[in-house]
């Protein structure tokens, strides 16, 4: 139920914005993947988030100074970007966008698992039931780019799984740091972490960790990728703070339809008969859940002694 102060209607705009800009982010990485290697694609999406963000802290009156708490929540914050990152970049270097965001969306069922076995949340057997089905939903894509890509079709899951953990460590920290200076705050500290990876990487000759200068249009497509990236994740930030995350949880699977748009139009690729068939199953799971959680809620607002704990399953609180 939304609050009286909530402005839902602005919310649901902001998180509409999110699922259009969203995609860019693949879009850029997709454009640098084939210049650059992966690993500077992901150092170039915390550099230039950073820096864009770090003004805007500023702006906001947050400063840089953080608990001891809130700091090793940031760092491990940090991390799990970084691996969601890399995990993505290095799938949509060679599939196509909306083949292996299909499989990322996932996630909503690995949060709902991961709330199960790391903190005991209460689970029912229809919701438990979905996320197998979703699972079921992801391997009717996984097969087909399997059989194209390889075991590169693996690492959405691996964005998946980072990008759950992703929002379990947000809402620990969200309560100790605004969504702006934790959008700065874990980009800086990830381009700190990742760039001296970058630097030991280089004598060993890792392909996908290598570091060059890049050339000509490769700079507009790197910016493109922490621009994007702030832009959406800000919006999603602010929608959140506008609306609740059980209104905007189902709207976030819109972000599917602009994915596969910017793949036709920028590359060409639009997903076949089998994909669709799989991406239907999981947004549908996915729904389902989200629909199961809302009565989960319902039921313990009616009974205040429950205990009862949400994982809202596909958005984080906040950032």
């Amino acid at each position: 139920m939304s609050k009286p102060d909530d402005r839902v209607p602005l919310g649901v705009a902001f998180m509409l914005g999110f699922c259009a800009i969203a995609p860019l982010i693949d879009v850029f990485s997709k454009l640098a993947s084939q210049h650059v290697s992966v690993g500077e694609v992901t150092l170039a999406r915390f550099v230039v988030q950073g820096a864009l963000m770090a003004p805007m802290v500023v702006m906001a009156g947050q400063g840089f100074r953080m608990g001891r708490r809130a700091f090793w929540l940031t760092v491990l914050r940090a991390i799990v970007s970084i691996t969601s990152t890399y995990c993505f970049v290095a799938a949509v270097q060679v599939m196509p966008i909306a083949d292996a965001l299909a499989i990322v969306f996932v996630e909503p069922f690995i949060i709902l698992l991961l709330g199960w076995f790391l903190y005991g949340e209460q689970v029912g057997p229809r919701r438990l039931g979905a996320a197998a089905v979703g699972f079921l939903g992801s391997l009717f894509v996984i097969q087909p780019s399997f059989a194209h890509f390889g075991a590169v079709a693996f690492f959405p899951l691996g964005t998946a799984l980072s990008f759950a953990l992703y929002i379990l460590v947000t809402r620990q920290l969200a309560p100790l740091m605004h969504p702006i200076a934790m959008q700065s705050h874990t980009a800086i500290v990830a381009a700190f972490l990742w760039f001296p990876v970058m630097l030991i990487a280089r004598p060993f000759d890792v392909t996908s960790l290598a570091f060059g200068w890049p050339e000509g249009w490769v700079w507009v497509f790197l910016a493109g990728v922490g621009l994007a990236a702030t832009v959406s994740h800000m919006s999603m930030s602010f929608g959140l703070r506008l609306a609740p995350a059980a209104t905007l949880a189902p709207l976030h699977y819109l972000e599917m339809v602009s994915a596969a748009t910017f793949g036709y139009l920028v590359f060409g690729n639009f997903p076949d008969a089998l994909t669709w068939v799989g991406i239907g199953i999981i947004c549908a799971s996915g729904l389902y859940i989200i629909h199961r959680e809302r009565q989960v809620a319902r039921s313990a607002r009616l009974a205040p002694t429950s205990a009862t704990l949400l994982p809202s399953a596909a958005l984080p609180e906040e950032g």
